[in-house]
């Protein structure tokens, strides 16, 4: 069962939805969220937070600490807000925040081609996903680097 985690952005502009893998962390983990708009007075701390475009998660990493050594038996020292979103245990739902309803148009207009022409339709959804995923590992989101 997947624990649904959604968090609001310091400045309450933006709700994102979390993606937990195998909710081997919880969702206190994920401490605070600031989006590209949040007020810039918080420090950033790279030993608790982790910038993806502008997005600032900062993560309780003791907590997350204690969680992954003892159900993964990893490392303490490689415990670090890279590992956690890299690897997927408390990371971006989407590829990115507001993935989903940025290529909603795009994809309604693939889908309707299910429709008409199945094999066109194949694709079509193969060559858009494709080039989206190039488009967003050019613009550097980290789920996309490692798509």
């Amino acid at each position: 069962m997947c624990i649904d985690v959604r968090k609001t952005c310091e400045c309450g502009a933006q709700n994102v939805q979390f993606h937990l893998r195998d909710n081997l962390l919880r969702s206190e983990v994920i401490q605070r969220l600031f989006c590209p708009k949040c007020p810039g007075d918080t420090p950033f701390d790279e030993r608790s937070m982790l910038n993806d475009n502008g997005w600032v998660v900062e993560y309780d990493i003791i907590l997350a600490t204690m969680l992954l050594t003892a159900k993964l038996q990893v490392e303490p020292d490689s415990v670090r807000p890279e590992f956690i979103f890299d690897q997927g245990y408390a990371c971006w739902l989407e590829m990115y925040p507001g993935e989903r309803e940025d290529i909603r148009e795009e994809k309604e207009k693939i889908m309707a081609l299910l429709r008409e022409d199945q094999r066109q339709y194949l694709q079509a959804i193969q060559s858009w996903n494709i080039e989206r995923i190039s488009r967003l590992k050019a613009a550097g989101w980290r789920k996309a680097q490692h798509a």
